[in-house]
């Protein structure tokens, strides 16, 4: 059973990650990725990071329901904001190397996780 706590983070983090990622699609900005430095690296890490620890301080709730999906995409958030954090080139050197494929099986999915925790948040119950 999920809690209003959840319904609450999901209603922030869902819509956020769908505005996100689409916003970053290879199909909407195909050369976002093409000039990254390591501080903009880092600094988009140093977000990530007070994002998924706010997130995961708030909501470290382990059920077998749709709310886990908040609490993965805390520990994602935390755990990517801290590789970006300490390791930006190798992050930059990474995405530069990663094609757009792979880019659009990764972001489907963060965008299905997205939608799944906006549609709970925001039904009804």
């Amino acid at each position: 059973m999920s809690t209003p706590n959840s319904k609450r983070i999901a209603g922030l983090v869902g819509p956020t990650v769908v505005a996100v990622v689409v916003s970053e699609f290879p199909l909407v900005q195909p050369h976002l990725y093409d000039a990254q430095i390591p501080p903009v690296v880092y600094l988009s890490g140093v977000l990530m990071f007070v994002g998924g620890l706010a997130i995961v301080r708030a909501h470290n709730h382990w059920a077998l329901d749709w709310s886990v999906i908040v609490t993965l995409c805390g520990w994602l958030a935390l755990g990517l904001g801290l590789f970006r954090m300490f390791a930006a080139e190798a992050y930059q050197r990474g995405a530069a190397d990663t094609g757009a494929g792979t880019f659009m099986i990764f972001e489907g999915i963060l965008i299905a996780a997205g939608v799944a925790m906006t549609v709970a948040a925001y039904r009804r119950g």
